[in-house]
């Protein structure tokens, strides 16, 4: 039963995540013959003030 935990920033619309988990699933599915139905995704998103890299918030940018 894979579990898959998606972090991003938010901002992505309903059909965005729906087309990603529905890739992923099918990713996930071929790559470790898992039935699509046993595979959950979880999104997690996070505002830009959350999120930094090379010391920088995304916000800031």
């Amino acid at each position: 039963m894979p579990i898959v935990t998606i972090k991003m920033i938010e901002g992505r619309t309903d059909d965005q995540k729906r087309d990603l988990v529905e890739k992923v699933t099918a990713a996930i599915s071929e790559s470790v013959d898992a039935p699509k139905e046993n595979i959950s995704i979880i999104i997690e998103e996070m505002q830009k003030s959350h999120f930094a890299v090379g010391g920088v918030r995304k916000s800031d940018l």
